[in-house]
């Protein structure tokens, strides 16, 4: 122990103990590996010996979380000067270190998967691969419950909202120290598979706590892992081996008939290939998957046809505000052919009346995000997603993308998740809408001209809580200006969802559509 230490060696080393304790109870080590894992933490702590064993406290109740296990830890952690400073990003890299000693190795993990997969089926596995990213803290449960969720009812059947908050912000001090690192190479990205085990930086996450499975989708190396900002159960990552760029093409949809077949009962997507339509990582192909129904799943199809020259294979119009095309047939290169079909004829339509330009000179601007599911009958369904990312003097930061008026509330990319119906809010929005919510039910004034002032926290507000206060007054309950709230900020959502159609629900929207199916000879 060095001299400026507050914290007892006794102390840690019964924080040490309770910490081997809950891995060995929740399966992340064997006994065999007990006290080698404790050893090694007593020498990351500098300690030479553990704290002796003291009457009852083998019997002490454990937490369901290693988080309030770890928290006394850090705070020892920063007492011995084992933290550069007490910021929540040097806490959360030597946490990642704590529980990567207490953790099996990468190749160890693999085998206890497919031990489990042969023994008890792919759906234990997945369950038991997901238990331990969450209680290695990979997967922070603790962040990810504080986010805001609920569902709100549109006519074409319902949306699932969340305000994220799992992502913690940097404060001013970890921004300043970030100007002044050096720039850094290693990883390539945040999807890389040299990732696992990486001790992280102030600018790149600890990932010694990650673990990763490999797979062969089309004969190529893949990885499975999960998510550590889990946005819905058993939210997952399926990233390629190379370090190469998002692309939509044939194979794409092979590659996910692959990953239905290995997990029959996850869905797997993929985000858009072209900047404003995609994902927030273009430059690293990956799809996301897991065990979760989306809305846009569940809703309607307005009308099921024969795909001409291919009977085996169904297509229906989804009934959702995004343009949707849904393929479902038991022949899986049938489905193959049609999707391929519908790609290639999309990339390169325009519809000047529909606003849709394929290209501006060189520029593409069409591309699909694609959803695939194997259903309980056997058959395979695969749902394209049609996207277009031109903009125009109008709308430059998208056509096809959330409109100025909404970004109040959302500007980000919509990307496969909120395709699909889940969105993604940003952080903020949590304390703002409970200012919001104060005014509506009269616990603070409502002032316009307070409001007009660029400073202000809310003036990116101001229309939107005018309208509010307009149409409800001041004087709500607090739970009926959170349902108030709640529906008003679903229906900004569906209006993106709306804005990110390339062929509009109206009728003109909807006739366009049957003019690129018949063009593309899938309707007769």
């Amino acid at each position: 122990m060095t001299e400026q230490s507050s914290v007892p060696p006794k102390t840690i080393g019964r924080h040490i103990d309770r910490l081997v304790a809950f891995a060995l109870t929740n399966g992340l080590i064997e006994p065999l590996d007990a006290d080698a894992a404790r050893n090694a933490l007593l020498d990351l702590f500098r300690l030479n010996e553990p704290a002796e064993e003291e009457a009852g406290s083998a019997d002490e109740l454990l937490p369901d979380s290693p988080v309030p296990l770890l928290k006394p830890l850090l705070d020892a952690a920063q007492s011995l000067g084992l933290l550069p400073d007490d910021t929540l990003t040097s806490r959360d890299l030597l946490d990642a270190r704590i529980m990567a000693l207490l953790l099996p190795r990468p190749s160890d993990t693999n085998r206890l998967f497919l031990h489990q997969k042969r023994e008890k089926g792919i759906a234990a596995a997945t369950e038991w691969f997901y238990k331990l990213n969450i209680d290695s803290n990979y997967i922070r449960m603790d962040r990810i419950r504080k986010n805001g969720y609920w569902r709100h009812m549109i006519p074409d059947g319902e949306l699932e909202i969340t305000i994220n908050l799992s992502k913690p912000e940097k404060n001013p001090r970890e921004i300043s120290r970030l100007k002044t690192l050096p720039p850094a190479h290693y990883p390539k990205c945040l999807l890389c598979k040299e990732n696992v085990g990486y001790a992280g930086r102030p600018d790149h996450p600890a990932r010694q706590n990650l673990r990763i499975l490999p797979i062969s989708l089309q004969g190529e190396s893949w990885y499975f892992q999960y998510s550590p900002y889990v946005y819905y159960n058993e939210h997952s990552i399926v990233l390629r081996e190379e370090h190469v760029p998002m692309t939509i093409s044939p194979a794409t949809f092979a590659r996910l008939l692959d990953f239905v077949e290995l997990f029959p009962h996850y869905f797997i997507g993929s985000n858009a290939d072209l900047p404003i339509v995609g994902g927030s990582i273009l430059n690293h192909d990956h799809f996301q998957a897991g065990r979760h129904v989306f809305p846009m799943e569940k809703a309607e199809v307005l009308e099921w046809f024969n795909v001409k020259g291919e009977s085996g294979v169904q297509a229906g119009i989804v009934r959702w505000p995004l343009t949707v095309l849904r393929l479902r047939s038991n022949d899986r290169h049938a489905l193959l052919r049609i999707s391929t079909t519908v790609l290639a004829r999309w990339r390169h339509y325009s519809d000047v009346e529909a606003d849709i330009l394929a290209y501006t000179d060189q520029t593409p601007h069409n591309t699909i995000t694609p959803i695939a599911r194997l259903r309980d009958n056997g058959e395979y369904e695969l749902d394209l997603v049609l996207r277009n990312n031109r903009t125009s003097a109008e709308h430059p930061d998208g056509i096809f993308h959330p409109h100025q008026p909404l970004h109040h509330i959302k500007k980000e990319n919509i990307g496969l998740i909120e395709v699909m119906g889940l969105a993604v809010l940003p952080g903020r929005l949590q304390e703002e809408l409970a200012a919001i919510g104060s005014m509506l039910n009269g616990r603070q004034a409502y002032d316009p001209s307070a409001l007009e002032s660029a400073e202000h926290p809310l003036n990116k507000h101001a229309v939107w809580i005018s309208q509010l206060i307009l149409e409800h007054g001041t004087s709500q309950t607090a739970a009926e200006a959170d349902g108030i709230l709640q529906a008003a900020v679903g229906d900004k959502f569906y209006a993106v969802l709306r804005d990110c159609g390339v062929f509009k629900t109206d009728i003109q929207g909807q006739q366009a559509l049957r003019r690129f199916l018949t063009a593309s000879s899938l309707m007769e």
